[in-house]
């Protein structure tokens, strides 16, 4: 009788599950796909540009002034960007993450980027570094930190906040167990606690120092967040860290 050849059925390991709180992009979700990692993209909080004739009378009054313009996230450069027509400012731009950096390149082409930072109290440090700068203008959300403005009126700065985008959280209770959560702003972090526990062993990746902090106001998981932050910079640490 033939002897049949010896079959060995390797099974395909499973895949990692983790949740984004943001919207990764097709070419990162591929990437995971390639390193066996399945991704779930379910957003906490939504933004949207505050179109009013007040904000609208505000901003268009800075495009005129040769001033030191603040951004710490790439909605507020999205909402002022959306008021622009045929006036470029010539600003001098401070900002925070990469995203917010290309974004602020691409809008304002004649305006000076100065400087960027990791976090808002290392921006404010920036500035206070000038000593030439007596009065700022801080392009924010409705629920933005309180880091610089803090900062800057103690060191005798004028900060004037013109609020141009609000933040809605959207808490959802999550019936999935994960193995990682990427969060990508603080707001989002309290949207998701609203909710949700941290189960034991669930590892957090925030974009930066401020989320991260924000997630140790609920939980004393393992927190990991980039060098630089950035969408990217996040995803790159997300697949290190899984051995991709």
């Amino acid at each position: 009788m033939e002897e049949k050849p010896l079959q060995i059925h390797l099974s395909m390991p499973d895949k990692i599950h983790i949740l984004s709180t943001r919207a990764l992009g097709d070419d990162l979700l591929e990437q995971a796909e390639g390193a066996g990692i399945a991704v779930d993209e379910i957003p906490f909080i939504e933004t949207e540009p505050i179109e009013s004739v007040e904000v609208q009378q505000e901003v268009e009054s800075v495009l005129l002034l040769d001033t030191v313009v603040i951004f710490t996230s790439m909605n507020a450069v999205e909402a002022v960007a959306g008021y622009l027509i045929d006036e470029q400012p010539s600003w001098h731009i401070y900002c925070i993450g990469h995203t917010t950096e290309q974004l602020v390149k691409k809008y304002f082409p004649l305006s000076e980027l100065v400087a960027t930072a990791d976090s808002a109290a290392a921006l404010a440090e920036k500035i206070i570094e000038d000593s030439s700068i007596t009065e700022v203008y801080f392009f924010c959300g409705n629920q933005r930190r309180d880091e610089i403005p803090a900062i800057l009126s103690a060191h005798e700065i004028q900060v004037n906040e013109i609020v141009v985008y609000q933040t809605i959280s959207l808490p959802q209770k999550i019936k999935v167990s994960y193995k990682a959560i990427l969060f990508f702003s603080p707001s989002a972090v309290d949207s998701f606690f609203v909710k949700n526990t941290a189960e034991e062993g669930l590892v957090f990746f925030a974009i930066g120092q401020t989320t991260a902090n924000t997630i140790r106001k609920y939980t004393s998981n393992k927190i990991i967040f980039p060098d630089h932050p950035g969408k990217e910079s996040l995803f790159e640490k997300m697949i290190e860290y899984f051995g991709g």
